[in-house]
């Protein structure tokens, strides 16, 4: 068996090459990703800075702490505040009566040099007492480190998901239609005495081999392509400067390397079983209509996980329509639809096929050509499948929900120009905000925070807001109410919430004057400028004043327009870099595929193409028929991919309605057509390439 199997592997080194490529591209990748990952488990102990010479720093309280039932108990949560506050003043005057108390940039925190435990018996409850390295929390921004790397290792995990998914995808595919073309060959074997399990060991020994060979050379190209990804991501603003990756660890080739094989013989199992299938009568079967294409297993699996994919998109769509607009949920969701579709795509690809109505006598064999062999159309269609609904799905979410918040903040006010900055000052008749925050109880359970908007003017907020409010009257807003949203748990109009303010005081007891709809996330809460102790305005809104007296408010004057499209970009530059990332990992994988399925498919049709110069064809003629059909299976690819897209964004856009949001779907057509065009440059001269060979 041995012999057989290296034998084969010599032999048809050419048809192993794809599924070798793609599992060292896919072990490489997962190396680089694992290696990237371990680097964001931890962020960088950094030393004091701003308090450095100072033994003891006192800062101000940065969190409200409530008290929450957990069980028959209770126990204390904290919320981070927006910016920590002041040290007290009259804390600050009984230090500095006792010890040498230094400041530096801002009142937040101090230094005191003095002996710890009787610095913390003075302070008690009224502020925090750092020492030791945890005087770094007085440094600004002391957690964007850590925050930093949640967004990167988000980003990581997701490219490291989506580079499983399509190698298993890829090299499933390639061994099957690999199996497909062997069918005569087991045939012979069959009745050369071969059993069913014997072809069986045979085909999963080969994938092993290829499996253990590809493994470590992308365990390889991994830990040499870990440096360079640190400082793509260090240049494209997604790491922090000082992120590197330390090939010191050792888990992420390992868990690469038994991925890879475990992938190569999971994609060889149902291929396998299909050859084992195989009698000994195939040796004598020579013919040009593919049946069987789609047995019931397959039909059952790819019916299961499409239905499931729908199932989730609705049931998310129903009970949580929020959700939909996360990009974890519009990156992982379509992948049910475009693996279920794509086990199906052998059943649809004869109807699809012949639903074309190709021009002239080459346009009608091209067609038939294609509707005959159901499993080469249907493997060069599901790459291209995956390719263009992640770009629809991806690029398509992201940009709908971006155009559906600039949109929702068009449609919220009636004003003419809005002037939007830091610290911007008041102007006379017009309606100025500022950003704030509210803490609330969710249940007893719980403690949220919610960003909210501070009202300077309530009359004058009001003339100009136009908010969609499903109950009460934003008119009715003062010192002692507030206007929530959907969200909250006790929202009706009349009811007093208690709410904790941004400066963590509280509890204040504020009574709901008008509930709004949920739409995308921004919709309140709203309170006065009374109840948002440290905001500070940062937009102007107005209108029927002059642009010139609105730029004594200290910031750009924009219209309304124009402020949405500057505040609500289509797509942040990091998002961009991590959905083409993702998107390159596919489209590379399925030239891969295009590239051996169509290599291997055409080099097997001598017989066919000399048949059809027999029958008067030219060389030219033979070579428009076959890159036709390659150019005809990206087309059905590229329309089962529309048509996952269609139903995820059609799904996002229900959720949408569902939230009261305006709904502005976009179609990323310029990606999807690079894509396709991409598949379809790659697949026709991947055909062109062995059929100019054959006709010659």
């Amino acid at each position: 068996m041995l012999t057989v199997v290296l034998s084969g592997l010599r032999a048809r080194w050419a048809a192993f090459l794809g599924s070798f490529v793609a599992l060292a591209l896919g072990v490489g990748l997962l190396t680089t990703m694992g290696l990237g990952l371990s680097a964001t488990f931890d962020a960088p102990e950094r030393t004091p800075q701003r308090f450095a010479s100072a033994p003891v720093v006192v800062k101000g309280r940065d969190a409200v702490t409530v008290d929450v039932r957990r069980g028959p108990a209770t126990t204390s949560v904290s919320k981070k505040l927006d910016r920590p506050q002041p040290v007290d003043t009259e804390l600050l005057r009984e230090l500095k009566a006792r010890w040498t108390v230094t400041t530096a940039d801002g009142p937040d925190a101090v230094g005191v040099h003095g002996p710890a435990p009787e610095i913390r018996t003075l302070v008690g409850t009224r502020a925090q007492v750092l020492t030791g390295d945890d005087r770094r929390l007085a440094d600004p921004e002391p957690e964007r480190d850590a925050e930093a790397l949640v967004a990167l290792n988000a980003l990581l995990g997701t490219a490291g998901g989506v580079t499983t998914f399509v190698s298993v995808f890829v090299v499933a595919s390639t061994f099957a239609f690999a199996v497909a073309l062997r069918r005569r060959e087991f045939g012979l074997l069959r009745t050369a005495g071969a059993t069913p399990g014997q072809l069986r060991r045979m085909l999963l020994a080969e994938a092993a081999g290829v499996g253990v060979l590809a493994s470590a050379t992308g365990c390889a190209l991994g830990v040499l392509g870990a440096p360079w990804l640190a400082r793509v991501l260090v240049a494209g603003n997604m790491a922090p400067e000082w992120f590197v990756i330390d090939h010191a660890t050792t888990w992420p080739p390992h868990a690469a390397f038994w991925t890879g094989v475990t992938v190569a013989l999971a994609g060889a199992v149902a291929a396998s079983r299909r050859a084992g299938k195989v009698g000994p009568t195939a040796a004598l079967q020579e013919a040009d209509v593919d049946t069987d294409v789609l047995p019931l297993g397959r039909a059952l699996l790819g019916a299961g996980l499409l239905l499931a994919g729908l199932g989730l998109l609705v049931w998310t769509c129903l009970t949580e329509p929020s959700e939909l607009m996360k990009r974890k949920t519009y990156t992982t969701q379509p992948m049910l639809l475009i693996t279920g579709l794509a086990l199906l795509a052998p059943a649809l690809v004869r109807p699809v096929a012949r639903a074309l109505r190709l021009p002239g006598a080459i346009g009608t064999l091209v067609r038939e050509n294609s509707a005959a062999a159901v499993r080469r159309t249907a493997a060069v269609a599901a790459p291209v499948l995956v390719t263009v609904a992640l770009a629809g799905s991806l690029l398509g979410s992201a940009t709908t929900v971006t155009s559906t918040k600039a949109a929702e903040a068009r449609e919220q006010t009636r004003a003419e120009y809005v002037v939007s900055g830091e610290d911007l000052r008041p102007v006379p008749g017009a309606s100025a905000t500022g950003a704030t925050s509210v803490f609330v109880r969710d249940g007893a359970e719980a403690l949220v925070k919610y960003g909210a908007r501070a009202v300077s003017d309530p009359a004058d907020f009001a003339d100009l807001a136009r908010l969609p409010v499903v109950a009460g009257d934003v008119r009715d807003l003062d010192d002692r109410s507030i206007v929530v949203n959907e969200e909250w748990e006790r929202g009706r109009v009349g009811e007093v919430v208690e709410v904790w303010l941004a400066d963590g005081s509280g509890p204040v007891r504020l009574r709901v004057v008008a509930v709004l709809a949920l739409g995308t996330g921004d919709n309140g809460p709203y309170v006065t400028r009374a109840n948002a102790p440290g905001a500070a305005v940062d937009r102007v809104e107005a209108r029927g004043v002059a642009p010139e007296a609105l730029s004594a408010a200290g910031g750009p004057v924009r219209t309304v327009e124009e402020w949405a499209a500057a505040t609500h970009p289509s797509s942040s530059p990091q998002t961009r870099l991590g959905l083409l990332l993702v998107l390159g990992i596919a489209l590379v994988y399925t030239v891969i595929a295009l590239a051996n399925t169509l290599l291997m498919a055409t080099s097997v049709r001598g017989g066919e193409l000399a048949s059809l110069r027999l029958a008067g064809a030219t060389r030219a003629q033979a070579l428009r028929v076959v890159t036709g059909e390659a150019g005809l299976a990206v087309a059905i690819g590229t329309v089962l991919g529309l048509a996952v897209t269609a139903v995820n964004l059609a799904v996002l856009g229900a959720g949408l309605a569902a939230l009261s949001a305006p709904v502005a779907l976009t179609v990323p057509w310029g990606a999807v057509g690079a894509a396709a065009g991409a598949c379809a440059v790659v697949a026709v001269g991947a055909a062109a390439l062995p059929a100019w060979r054959l006709t010659r």
